[in-house]
């Protein structure tokens, strides 16, 4: 079963929605759904057609959400009808929303049943017409069941929802069909749209509600279906038996893996190919490590899926100024179609930019998701109101010795995850950390090295690792982190070690 994701959060990410114009239409959440949209109708001109077309002005929106729902509700309209309904069930089931809209838009005369050259006619009547949609979902392949809603047009869906369909694989997802229609049932349109899909995809019964329909309604039909159970999610919580963080971009990380700083092409070869030996899956890197078509090269000659693999790199601030350059060069030397996640490396000249650029990279499919290395509270603050889409992650130096106690619950509170660099107080410190009494006591009490606490108290404390080391021995140790935990009293007594004490200048 796909990764099953819930709960809403907001993320900010810009773009323009418009019922059948918006140049892109993205995943939100219910209440996004239902409010995004100025809800204006006009008359059909015939007695089927519940949607009919009306000019409605776009919204620029600063957040959206991406509760990461198992279920999603894609939806077409063009007069508010079919919106209505769809919110309606995002509201009941929780469900992410997304509206499907055509790149080129459908105007009222386009919608004219008595003529025999309009737009839908012409379309209505060629079983092959794919009309365009502008934008996609991304993520699809979290969703376990799709709630698919549309208007009857001559007594059929739209071409647009053929299109859609045939746009993704939907192999071992349950859809649901609705439509809204004065007279006509979903049956026909419902089996036409069936027979576009694989044998795995589990197709139910559709409901056909009338223009006059109410909320009740919609949710009685909910509650007598049979839906596939799900497991929640939230954004940011640790799930130690997946050893994966639901990021705020809808994508899951694990929540421990390696660090490259420092290490040569060679090394990175060795560690990166001992790291997925021992079951690890997360990589970070960086522009100014020098190795990231080191790190390219591994993931590429490793046996483990691309998929699989989550690569962090960062871009340095010399690269600020043409960062959109930076990103391509990113790729091209890892020799990846796409990279998990960029952040800029710390604060500096033109990082608002920057960061814009990374958004479009992200809208470009060419970066996952995005974030900010050693950024603390006064610069989040003031950086911030100056983007659209809500950092994933937030990368600082945490260690027992430095632990930011104050910052990260502020930036956990964002919906951001938090992601400690130098969690073994990084070089030239980490003998004296790994030999500190506190520490060295309680790995005796559990069997376990220093290391292996101190990492256990940062995953407890909700801050993902990265420990860098070229050791493969050490790499698999710094990964077996889940049969023991700290108890309440230990890590007290490691948070209790604190002492302000920064090993880099960052």
């Amino acid at each position: 079963m796909k990764r099953l994701l819930t709960f809403f959060l907001s993320v900010c990410m810009i773009s323009m929605l418009a019922a059948c114009g918006a140049e892109i239409s993205e995943v939100s959440s219910s209440e996004g759904a239902e409010n995004s949209v100025a809800d204006v109708e006009t008359q059909a001109n015939a007695e089927e057609q519940t949607d009919t077309t009306a000019d409605k002005s776009g919204e620029e929106h600063t957040d959206s959400a991406a509760s990461g729902s198992n279920i999603l509700v894609a939806w077409f309209s063009c007069t508010g009808t079919t919106e209505q309904i769809a919110g309606w069930i995002a509201e009941e089931t929780g469900a992410d929303s997304y509206q499907i809209v055509p790149e080129t838009p459908y105007t009222e005369d386009d919608l004219n049943y008595n003529d025999s050259s309009s737009r839908t006619t012409q379309e209505q009547a060629d079983a092959s017409a794919r009309p365009a949609i502008s934008g996609g979902v991304e993520n699809m392949e979290q969703y376990d069941v799709i709630f698919l809603g549309y208007p009857i047009w001559h007594g059929q869906a739209p071409r647009i929802i053929s299109t859609f369909l045939e746009s993704y694989d939907f192999s071992g997802v349950t859809i649901i069909p609705f439509c809204t229609s004065h007279s006509s049932g979903i049956g026909s349109s419902a089996e036409n749209l069936h027979s576009l899909c694989s044998d795995t995809v589990t197709w139910m019964d559709g409901q056909r509600f009338s223009g006059d329909a109410a909320e009740n309604d919609v949710v009685e039909w909910i509650e007598s279906l049979d839906l596939p159970e799900s497991e929640a999610r939230t954004v940011g919580e640790f799930d130690f038996e997946t050893k994966t963080v639901l990021l705020n971009s809808g994508y899951e990380m694990p929540i421990m893996g390696l660090g490259t700083y420092s290490l040569s092409d060679e090394e990175c070869a060795v560690s990166i190919a001992a790291l997925l030996e021992a079951g690890g899956r997360l990589i970070d890197t960086a522009y100014m490590y020098g190795n990231e078509a080191a790190v390219g090269q591994a993931i590429r000659d490793s046996d483990v899926p691309r998929e699989e693999i989550f690569v962090i790199t960062k871009l340095y601030p010399s690269q600020f100024d043409n960062a959109a350059a930076a990103i391509d060069e990113a790729l091209e030397k890892m020799g990846l179609d796409y990279i998990d996640m960029i952040l800029l490396h710390h604060p500096g000249d033109g990082d608002v930019e920057a960061y814009l650029a990374l958004e479009q990279a992200v809208a470009d499919g060419k970066v996952r998701s995005i974030g900010l290395s050693n950024w603390y509270v006064e610069e989040l603050e003031e950086f911030l109101p100056q983007v659209n889409i809500t950092p994933a992650l937030v990368q600082n130096e945490i260690h027992p010795y430095y632990q930011e106690n104050d910052v990260i619950p502020y930036i956990q509170s964002l919906g951001i995850v938090v992601q400690g660099w130098y969690p073994l107080g990084g070089r030239g410190h980490t003998a004296e950390l790994l030999g500190d009494e506190t520490i060295t006591a309680i790995a005796e009490a559990h069997g376990v090295s220093s290391a292996q606490v101190i990492l256990r108290w940062n995953l407890q404390k909700g801050v993902v690792v990265i420990p860098g080391s070229s050791d493969p021995e050490h790499i698999r140790e710094n990964l077996d982190l889940f049969d023991f935990a700290l108890t309440d009293e230990e890590m007290e007594q490691i948070n209790a070690l604190d002492r302000n004490e920064k090993h880099d200048w960052y």
